[in-house]
């Protein structure tokens, strides 16, 4: 039986961040995306890792299924997929967004590339029916494909007990969508924990 070499042993894993503008980095200097500032987060924390981006503003969950093989390569250990902001946006029948998230964690099964999936806490804008069924498919999904979810990308921004105005007034950008840098640093001091057992089940 050959033994791997030291070298080999210590090759970093590559983790694959499949979403929208929000793992893209949107609106930001490109060392306070969501991405880079995952990688330091990760690599201060002792994991050996290479965080792919595979972010790709007003994706939708049907944009990120179309490119998946893409974005997966030959090589990725891990993935994360955070997709649907722009399916909630756009106003797209949860029911579709379903099916093709459910199609990119049966393609992740397939490769025994383990999974965090990172949802969009919706809101009523479409009504409470919407709201529920949207709310709904992720942590359904994580229960039927046996993957790790973290229900809202923002919930981060809620720590310490501030409130959805203050949230927004202080760590979102103009728009009031995307994170500003100080808004991306508390999300991933919120994911980053999660992504480290995620790495941990990629080993």
């Amino acid at each position: 039986m050959l033994l791997a070499s030291p070298a080999a042993a210590q090759e970093p894993a590559t983790l694959v961040a499949l979403g929208d503008s929000l793992t893209a980095g949107y609106g930001l200097a490109p060392e306070d995306g969501f991405v880079p500032r995952l990688a330091d987060w990760l690599e201060g924390h002792g994991a050996q890792v290479e965080v792919r981006n595979a972010g790709v503003s007003g994706d939708t969950t049907a944009g990120g299924r179309a490119r998946l093989d893409w974005a997966l390569g030959e090589d990725a250990d891990a993935m994360i997929v955070a997709l649907g902001g722009n399916d909630f946006l756009r106003g797209i029948d949860p029911a579709e967004s379903r099916e093709n998230l459910r199609a990119i964690l049966q393609t992740a099964r397939d490769r025994s590339v383990p999974v965090l999936l990172v949802g969009i806490d919706a809101s009523s804008q479409y009504g409470p029916d919407y709201e529920a069924a949207f709310d709904a498919m992720y942590p359904e999904l994580g229960r039927e494909f046996g993957v790790m979810v973290e229900p809202d990308f923002f919930a981060g921004l809620r720590r310490d007990g501030a409130g959805l105005a203050e949230a927004r007034d202080r760590y979102l950008q103009p728009d009031g969508i995307h994170p500003n840098a100080e808004g991306v640093e508390r999300i991933v001091d919120q994911l980053g924990p999660r992504v480290l057992e995620l790495l941990e089940a990629a080993r």
